[in-house]
């Protein structure tokens, strides 16, 4: 391959290798990485095709490692406990991306006969074991051939075989049917010599398959369209699901599909007279022993079974005594049980001959247990005891001989007899009696008759109460187990006990267990131990441990005490700023984590970074703190920590953003803007300097004289630098002071210079009429008058409309009037509302005046009395007067118009014109106008005009024209129709239509009969007529609508006619039925 010479991925290639049957091989291949973009794809074949892990299993194992250092990536491919089947050719391929290699190498398999022949069999579905390399199911689909190795063909080694052998070398192949095996070999014949035209290639004389798998039989025939029959045993196989047959060509196969031992028979092949004849043979696999047999002890007399399990069910086993084969004898001694695939030998009333080593065997394996048959009868065992420390343990058995003396052993040691030990034998009992026993005195103990291949045995076991061995139990500060919050906890307990006591935890009345990730309790010998990964809080408390065995239980208690930071503080509160300070204040944490807080920790940050900066290293012990250094007009934020003997805190909420800024300068010209018996207004500017914060207001406080005690005027701040200060004492005299504030707080004061007597002062009227109104106001009809006019005057001073000399009335306008303005208010004005209007404002003997002049104009009326003066060439001279009704303002002009009375449309000849008379010029000859003229003023034009009541007609001067005459065509004709009406058949019950057309000039009168009969009345029928088209419509006809219709056409010069017939059928056959 070339690639594999320019690319050159392994650095290491798996090599050739040969193993024995059952031993494991490994083969090895490397890829170095360092050049590779992405990892290597690794597959390993057998053959030219086969990928292996689908295989991997029990007998396959596919590994893969990486060495990070030298970059190298290591594949093996791991075969266990070879099979002779897995013999062959392997390929290893690896690619990356583009980059590709392979290489081939060859595995050998030695130590076990090959098969007998290599047939193209194929395993059962269901049957095959992962990782199992039977490679047999990948074998291309091709003519079978026998092996080439003669050493392992079954036929030669039983026609070179003695007849006394063949029953050997059937058990040794898995021959069962050896007399029909030796029938057909001594009836085999020598192949006699055909044509190779009917078979030029011809099956081999004898197959062998495998009982369960598949084999394909082939043969060749010279003509690729002749049919052939197969024959089993000389009768004919009919193709069925386990017999298949198939013509590629000249060749003809038959495959048999899960062979039995029934398809164990002769086959042939006939084509014509001629046959081609083989032999198949169903081999069994081999039979192995699944469940080996046991070795038993029995007493004479006692039932024996010895028992296995082989791997199928019906399989033939042989059993065999010391060597020698059992069987069946005349006194049923020996029987053989089969059940399924369990196989039984029983022997009844076991004697002492019946010693020995039984052996069962298969064609697959075999397996050999040993039977001891004792004489001597034990009527009591020893028994398996459980003592306390200092108590007696007594061990007895008796046996059927009072004769029979014994041992006694503790472990395989011999017990000798002391002074807490003591051994008695009286009769048939035997006594083992330990006195006091100790924690040493516990094992086996084994009684060993003398003479007898037998023993009894029990065992001893010692009971210690347990003990829990601690330092610190107790509820005591001084036994407190103190645990930082997130550490691991880990309690160590040393208990003793014996048997090992079983461990409890408890917290309060819940038992703890390993349930929580984070809880782990594990009980070792001589220790208990609770662990808990991470301390939390609520892990503190007190914890119980109970050990608990047979002998008794011991209780302790433990106190375990998680501290932790503490919670963090509750969120700063800034109580005040300055220009480059605050004054921050926070409350304690609600919980200081087990141990008191030593102080805190404060950190700002502007509102806009994410960086926090620490102002104190050390902690500070009081809650509230002055933070200084900041930047005016930078918005800010603070946050705290708590510090106690653990550590820091989660940090607080941050506080409220908050800007360093010092107050404003104080309002300037603070003075009264005017005053009554009960109030006073004041006004003032802002203050010249404001600094960085915004302004909130304004604040406003007064004080009587003589005192210190400052009252606010209004609650809270005012955004205006204005104030009326309401519900004041008349007489009393005060003094005001007015303070700015921003975020840091109020300003310094600005006080009036003296104290105000709350009292009004008497002031004028005086009238302040806009300029606007000054001169005439002109409105249009329909148009809102709206007139606000400011006045002043102490006290409130009268205010009276009138127009013309007499009052307004409340219908005519509404007039609303304030301390210190009057609106005069028409919602649609009329030409009534023009007018001079009075504002009179009057205080006792003091008033001022005001007059408005209201001129409300409309569109002018028609001018009148427009006449045609004058007529000369092409000009016409107009003249007018002027309109009755000029809209109330002055005519601004005319606008005079003409039009030709062949079309009447109006054409412009003058626009604002101011005149009242005019010559319309250039107009054309013979032609004849009618004028009109509008009115326009200041409003527009008038809605109508005034017309000439006579029209102007240009003469023509020259030659008159007279135009030619000529004779009128007649275009008269009679009617004709041009489509004729046409029979029609039709089903009762369906509307219908009948159609013709016609021409004729004039339009000729449309008549429509029936049968002669008029029809042009019913409403059954209706009649329509487009662009000469004439249709009649019948609506559902029924069976008497039949008939002849007829359409006439007549006109001034004649007549046409034009009929049909109409045929009605019946919607259904008569009798109600359809026939179909």
């Amino acid at each position: 391959d070339t690639r594999q010479d320019l690319t050159g991925l392994f650095t290491e290639k798996p090599q050739s290798g040969e193993v024995n049957v059952g031993e494991n091989i490994t083969f090895v291949a490397k890829v170095n990485a360092e050049s590779l973009l992405k990892k290597p794809t690794i597959k390993w074949f057998k053959g030219k095709w086969m990928d292996l892990a689908s295989k991997s299993g029990k007998h396959l194992q596919l590994k893969e490692t990486y060495d990070r250092s030298s970059k190298v990536y290591t594949f093996e491919m791991q075969i266990i406990a070879a099979k002779p089947n897995f013999a062959g050719a392997y390929r290893c391929e690896v690619t990356s991306r583009d980059k590709f290699d392979s290489c081939n190498f060859e595995l050998a398999v030695h130590g076990e006969r090959a098969c007998w022949y290599m047939l193209d069999s194929f395993s059962t579905d269901g049957k095959e074991d992962s990782g199992e390399l039977d490679f047999s199911t990948l074998l291309k689909k091709r003519a079978v051939q026998v092996s080439t190795e003669p050493d392992l063909d079954v036929w030669d080694i039983l026609s070179h075989a003695p007849s006394s052998e063949y029953e050997k070398i059937a058990f040794q192949h898995g021959i069962t049917d050896l007399r029909g095996m030796l029938k057909r070999l001594k009836k085999m014949k020598k192949e006699e010599k055909k044509s190779a035209g009917f078979f030029p290639q011809k099956m081999d004389p004898a197959y062998q398959v495998t009982k369960g798998h598949k084999i394909k039989l082939a043969v060749e025939v010279a003509n690729p369209d002749v049919e052939v029959k197969w024959l089993k045993n000389g009768q004919a196989i009919q193709p069925t699901g386990r017999y298949i047959f198939e013509s590629v060509g000249n060749m003809r196969y038959l495959t048999i599909n899960h062979c039995s031992l029934a398809d164990d028979a002769a086959y042939c092949c006939v084509v014509g007279e001629e046959k081609c004849t083989t032999e198949l043979f169903v081999k069994e696999p081999p039979i192995m022993i699944v469940k080996n047999l046991e070795d038993q002890m029995v007493m004479k007399g006692e039932r024996v079974e010895l028992e296995c399990e082989v791997s199928e069910e019906g399989a033939n086993v042989k059993w065999e005594k010391d060597g020698v084969e059992l069987t069946r004898d005349e006194s049923f001694k020996y029987r053989f049980k089969k059940d399924g695939c369990k196989h039984v030998l029983i022997i009844n009333e076991a004697t002492k001959e019946d010693c020995g080593h039984y052996k069962v065997k298969t064609n697959g394996g075999e397996s050999m247990a040993e039977l001891l048959v004792q004489d001597l009868e034990v009527y009591q065992s020893i028994a398996d005891l459980t003592v306390k420390a200092k108590d007696q343990a007594l061990f007895k058995c008796e046996v059927s001989d009072e004769n029979v003396r014994g041992t006694w052993y503790k472990n395989g040691v011999e017990v000798k007899p002391d002074a807490r030990i003591n051994i008695t034998h009286i009769g048939r009992i035997h006594k083992l009696t330990i006195d006091e026993v100790k924690p040493e005195d516990e094992g086996d103990y084994t009684f060993v008759p003398d003479g007898h291949a037998f023993n009894l045995s029990a065992k001893l076991n010692f009971l210690d109460p347990p003990k829990i061995h601690l330092d610190c139990m107790g509820r005591t500060a001084e036994s407190t187990i103190v645990v930082v919050a997130g550490n691991k906890l880990r309690l160590d307990v040393p208990i003793t006990g014996d048997p090992a006591p079983t461990v409890i935890w408890t917290k309060g009345e819940k038992v703890v267990t390993d349930g929580d990730g984070r809880i782990h309790v594990e009980t070792t010998k001589g220790h208990c131990v609770f662990t808990i990964e991470g301390a939390e809080r609520q892990d503190e408390g007190i914890y119980s441990v109970v050990v608990r065995n047979p002998a008794g239980e011991d209780t302790a208690d433990i106190n375990v005490k998680v501290v932790d930071v503490p919670d963090p503080p509750q969120a700063p509160r800034i109580l005040s700023v300055g220009e480059d300070s605050c004054v921050v204040q926070w409350d304690p944490p609600l919980f200081d984590g087990g141990q008191p807080v030593i102080g805190y920790v404060l950190e700002r940050k502007k509102k806009k970074s994410y960086r926090w900066m620490r102002l104190n290293f050390d902690p500070y012990p009081d809650t509230t703190y002055e933070a200084k250094r900041m930047i005016e007009g930078v918005e800010y934020e603070m946050r705290v920590y708590a510090v106690n003997g653990i550590g820091l805190s989660r940090h607080s909420s941050a506080s409220q953003p908050f800007v360093p800024i010092a107050p404003t300068s104080e309002p300037i010209g603070l003075c009264v803007d005017d005053i009554s018996d009960t109030s006073i207004s004041l006004k003032w500017r802002p203050p010249e300097r404001i600094g960085s914060a915004e302004l909130e207001g304004y604040g406003v406080e007064y004080c009587k004289e003589g005192t210190d005690e400052w009252i606010p005027a209004i609650q809270g701040l005012t955004d205006r630098t204005s104030l009326t200060i309401k519900n004041l004492t008349t007489g009393d005299k005060l003094q005001f002071r007015v303070r700015a504030y921003n975020m840091a707080g109020p300003s310094v004061p600005t006080t009036l210079a003296q104290p105000v007597t709350i009292r009004e002062i008497m002031q004028r009227p005086k009238i302040w009429l806009p300029r606007n109104l000054r001169q005439t106001l002109i409105k249009t009809v329909g148009e809102i008058v709206n007139l606000v006019i400011q006045f002043q005057g102490k006290p409130r001073p009268k205010v009276t409309w009138s127009k013309d000399g007499e009052l307004l009335s409340p219908t005519f306008a509404s007039v609303r009037n304030s301390d210190t303005d009057t609106i005069l208010f028409i919602r649609k004005t009329e030409r009534k509302h023009s007018g001079k209007y009075e504002l009179q404002v009057q205080i006792e003997n003091m008033e001022d005046t005001a007059s408005i002049t209201l001129q409300i104009v409309d569109l002018p009326g028609p001018p009148q009395a427009l006449k045609i003066t004058d007529i000369w060439g092409f000009n016409v001279a107009l003249e007018w007067k002027p309109p009755k009704d000029n809209g109330n303002c002055e005519i601004t002009g005319y606008t005079i118009q003409k039009a030709d009375k062949k079309t009447m449309e109006w054409y412009t000849v003058y626009e604002q014109y101011r005149r009242t008379n005019c010559v319309a010029s250039d107009l054309i000859m013979g032609n004849e106008y009618v004028f009109r003229v509008f009115a326009i003023n200041l409003v527009g034009l008038s809605p109508e005009p005034c017309n000439t009541a006579d029209s102007a007609y240009i003469q023509k001067t020259g030659i008159e024209y007279k135009p030619p005459t000529y004779k009128e065509h007649d275009f008269s004709q009679a009617p004709k129709f041009t489509h004729p009406l046409v029979n029609r058949s039709i089903i009762a019950g369906y509307s219908t239509t009948l159609s013709c057309s016609v021409r004729g000039m004039p339009k000729p009168k449309v008549t429509w009969y029936k049968n002669k009969m008029d029809i042009s009345n019913e409403a059954k029928y209706r009649m329509l007529s487009k662009q000469g088209v004439l249709t009649l419509e019948i609506r559902k006809p029924c069976m008497f609508d039949g008939g002849v219709y007829m359409c006439k056409a007549v006109n001034d010069s004649g007549e046409d006619i034009v009929e049909c017939k109409l045929e009605v059928r019946r919607k259904y056959p008569a009798g109600g039925c359809i026939s179909l």
